[in-house]
């Protein structure tokens, strides 16, 4: 019994001093691992191109906010889309020297803007599928709020169709531009970074006085959440926004329809609903409460919301229906129907309609920046088009 002992102690030394020398062996020093080096590219840099003198007034702009070096750096991939002096001038900057006017920090922000750091997109990476893509730029949004993640950049939206490519609604001219650093893409305007929100514009403009109340009203059952998303900076929405004009022809009909089914006469009830509907506190009066219920209301107004970004120039050419925040209560809702019209440099008209809507909307066509512009119209959270109809989801 003590012999069989001791020769499985020997056995199980024996293994041991295997293992040990086995692992001994295994940790000898490896020889230095050599790496792997690839050549810098080579040919021009992004700054390189841009002291072409049909970008003198870029060029002063990306040396005023000391992004020379950056934009100089072969290290480093990007794409630019870059306004020659043509779509500088129609921007409002007339000369190189007018740059001198501006603050470097708002140059920065401008550029940054327009620059995608870590990706080369070519055209051929520009998808044309609805909506628009959705990159991050080089320009870090600061915290308006605390409820901000840290380190959000701003996004930019890329697109492309059977006219053209785009970026946000601005036309690219030129696409493709090789650089040893990334790629140029050559743009019509400046390409501006919103600096408000949707709720800035809807609490601010005159003509949109009945969507505030009505937005206000859905509230009431949605807890705060739709004032709450249009503050949002992190949501990317598109708020299809009706003109006041829109919503008393609606409400006058509706309310004429309502008063006469509880017995008044059609005269008095439409002279009657023209009152009611004749302001927005139309939503607050006791006289039709059950008619305005804060949930009718609330359906209504997330029918007029997608929940993503759509510039105009991605809305289909035949009439292509689209989900809306109602389908996250009705899920087989068809949502709404987009189609737009293209000239040479872009949208010349664009509708969306309702399921219960006899006829299409009319996108109001203007896409100067607020607050005059109609359509696209570019938020931090979002982006609106002004329409004269009450879109109806049934």
């Amino acid at each position: 019994m003590k012999l069989k002992l001791y020769n499985r102690m020997i056995k199980s030394i024996l293994a041991a001093v295997l293992f040990i020398s086995m692992l001994s062996s295994c940790n000898k020093e490896l020889p230095v691992a050599q790496p792997i080096l690839f050549p810098p590219p080579s040919g021009s840099s992004i700054s390189d191109i841009l002291s072409d003198p049909n970008y003198s007034i870029l060029k002063a702009a990306v040396t005023r906010a000391n992004l020379t070096s950056l934009l100089s750096d072969q290290t480093k991939v990007f794409t630019f889309f870059a306004p020659d002096n043509a779509a500088m001038q129609l921007s409002g900057i007339p000369s190189a020297a007018a740059i001198n006017l501006i603050r470097p920090g708002q140059l920065d922000t401008l550029l940054r803007y327009n620059l995608i750091g870590g990706q080369k997109y070519t055209s051929a990476n520009i998808s044309s599928a609805f909506p628009n893509m959705y990159l991050q730029s080089s320009f870090i949004l600061s915290p308006p709020s605390a409820s901000l993640p840290p380190g959000l950049r701003m996004p930019i939206f890329p697109a492309k169709n059977g006219v053209g490519m785009f970026v946000n609604n601005i036309p690219v001219t030129q696409a493709d531009i090789p650089a040893a650093n990334g790629v140029i893409h050559k743009v019509a305007a400046v390409v501006m970074p919103p600096s408000q929100f949707l709720w800035d514009r809807i609490n601010a403009d005159p003509n949109l006085t009945y969507l505030k109340a009505a937005i206000q009203r859905a509230d009431e059952a949605a807890n705060g959440a739709l004032q709450a998303a249009l503050k949002n900076p992190a949501a990317n929405l598109t708020v299809f926004a009706p003109t006041n004009t829109a919503f008393q022809q609606l409400l006058t009909a509706q309310i004429t329809l309502a008063l006469i089914g509880q017995g008044m006469d059609p005269g008095t009830a439409a002279a009657t609903a023209t009152a009611l509907a004749s302001s927005p506190a139309v939503f607050q009066n006791p006289a039709v409460a059950s008619v305005l219920t804060a949930q009718t209301v609330q359906g209504i107004v997330v029918y007029h919301i997608l929940g993503q970004r759509a510039f105009s120039v991605n809305f289909p050419l035949t009439a292509t229906s689209y989900p809306t925040l109602l389908n996250s209560a009705i899920p087989a809702h068809p949502g709404v129907a987009l189609q737009a019209t293209f000239g040479t440099l872009g949208v010349t008209a664009a509708t969306v309609k309702g399921l219960g809507n006899a006829t299409a909307s009319n996108v109001m066509i203007n896409p100067t920046p607020a607050p005059g512009g109609t359509s696209d119209q570019h938020y931090i959270n979002g982006t609106m088009h002004i329409i004269d109809q009450v879109l109806l989801p049934q």
